[in-house]
């Protein structure tokens, strides 16, 4: 590992000598005073041209870009089995090209898990297009590893059973039928990454935070078993990784924001003794205030005092969030944590059975004994047809009421403008969800009168992706880093 700080005062002696030349010089190193890591993405799918405006519109030293959700992986592995090109954040490569004279000229450094279940694949567009553009010199790394479909019979072999976390049950219950498997990886490899000199470094399934974390770890020194370290920075993750939600986006008190149409994603600026800022840049929209920064603190992180990570044990109880008295510029201290587990999460997900829904939209008079009616119709073709379903579903949207919340007289006799009629259903034959789909247009015709809207045409049965969350020895699988240069 990087270690960092003895060698900050030789710059005071001697004003003329170069930091650079300094981090090359044998058994010496240069820290920084403070490192501005910036997120661009907070998923797949987001603002197009916020990692842009992180380059352009101001300094910061790391680009920062989280592309993966739980689904997602699943999404990707299914590009992948139609197309072996595919399965990464194809997005990524747009944003690289974009920014190539930045990395060059500036020194910024892109970390982002866009590789998905194919960083391989990622990795040669990304070289490919810096060579079309005369980037010869970049040096991209691809952190793999994480993908461990195909190694899942060696696993089950080997004792690892990758019992569901939520039911007990072994993944070989459902192994035939998964589409994807990945193991959370935490910041360690991005660390080595960055010692190797990489510009731009392509993750697989690499943790949120681990991507933030890495920085601090390599420009600042920290060791591995300094967990109060460990754990500012995964909160710093934590805080940035969805992007604009900390900035003013999707803010409960969002009247407060003046401006959304230029929204400025966060910054994290990071300190060595490990207090860090949450900002953004100036001129940007949004808002950055201590409601903003604790309302993203809360999110998704269950038990408050154990946030586990592959890095550390994070006590989000122990966060101190102060305003500085600048706008926009929020001070996040006093952060403590415990020894990271002896175990990987792994995220897999499989394929169970198929869903359809659909809906039609009666209006007055008596909107809603229609649309009671019209469910109690259907279900009623569904079973002379002799379908079969795990679920039917009825909804009534406008009244709020579904299949398991009894109407009563006071609502039936109560005018509605409309109401919505919403069919779900759910089951393992996918011909008999198609089957039932021809049902809903004849409705129209062959129940009660006032259909208003039917959206989307016929509906047709659609793949349920189901999640499978489970733990594996560390043990048992390690991530690959690998630099590759056109050179």
């Amino acid at each position: 590992m990087k270690k960092a700080g003895f060698f900050i005062s030789m710059q005071s002696e001697y004003p003329d000598i170069q930091p650079e030349f300094c981090k090359h010089l044998k058994g010496l190193t240069y820290m920084k005073d403070f490192i501005r890591i910036a997120s661009g993405q907070g998923f797949w799918g987001d603002l197009p041209n916020a990692p842009i405006n992180q380059v352009r519109k101001g300094p910061i030293d790391y680009l920062v870009m989280d592309y993966l959700a739980e689904v997602t992986m699943s999404i990707m592995q299914k590009q992948r089995m139609r197309n072996p090109e595919y399965g990464y954040a194809r997005d990524f490569v747009q944003v690289v090209s974009e920014v190539l004279p930045d990395i060059s000229e500036k020194g910024i450094k892109v970390i982002s898990n866009a590789g998905g279940v194919n960083p391989m694949a990622c990795k040669d567009q990304i070289l490919k297009t810096a060579l079309e553009k005369g980037y010869t010199d970049l040096k991209v790394a691809v952190v793999n590893g994480d993908d461990i479909l195909p190694n899942i019979d060696q696993l089950i072999a080997d004792g690892y059973e990758l019992a569901n976390m939520d039911n007990g049950d072994p993944i070989s219950t459902v192994k035939d039928e998964l589409l994807s498997a990945n193991v959370y990886f935490g910041c360690r490899a991005v660390v080595q990454a960055l010692e190797e000199g990489a510009d731009v470094i392509i993750t697989g399934r690499v943790t949120d935070t681990g991507l933030t974390l890495a920085p601090m770890i390599y420009e600042f020194g920290w060791d591995y078993d300094d967990y109060d370290k460990m754990a500012t920075g995964t909160i710093a993750g934590h805080i940035i990784e969805c992007g604009a939600q900390v900035s003013g986006g999707n803010f409960t008190d969002w009247e407060q924001v003046e401006d959304f149409t230029d929204i400025g994603f966060p910054i994290i600026e990071a300190y060595p003794g490990g207090d860090f800022y949450v900002t953004k840049h100036e001129n940007t929209g949004g808002l950055v205030n201590a409601m903003t920064v604790k309302e993203q603190l809360l999110y998704e992180i269950g038990d408050p005092s154990e946030y586990i990570t592959p890095d550390v044990i994070a006590d989000f109880t122990s966060v101190q969030v102060e305003e500085t008295g600048t706008s926009n510029r929020v001070k996040v201290s006093g952060i403590t944590g415990k020894p990271e587990t002896p175990t990987y999460k792994i995220s897999a997900s499989y394929k169970d059975g198929y869903k359809l829904s659909s809906t039609l939209v009666y209006s007055w008079p008596g909107a809603l004994k229609k649309a009671i009616k019209g469910a109690d119709i259907l279900e009623q073709r569904a079973k002379a047809l002799g379908l079969s379903f795990e679920e039917f579903n009825k909804e009534y949207i406008g009244f709020n009421g579904n299949s398991e919340k009894p109407v009563d007289e006071d609502a039936l006799n109560t005018e509605y403008d409309e109401i919505q009629m919403r069919i779900s259903v759910s089951g393992k034959a996918k011909e008999d969800l198609n089957r039932f789909g021809q049902e809903m247009a004849p409705l129209i015709l062959t129940g009660p009168s006032g259909v208003t809207g039917f959206a989307g045409g016929r509906p047709k049965a659609s793949e349920v992706v189901a999640y499978w969350p489970a733990l594996l020895d560390k043990k048992a699988v390690s991530p690959r880093v690998t630099i590759f240069e056109i050179n």
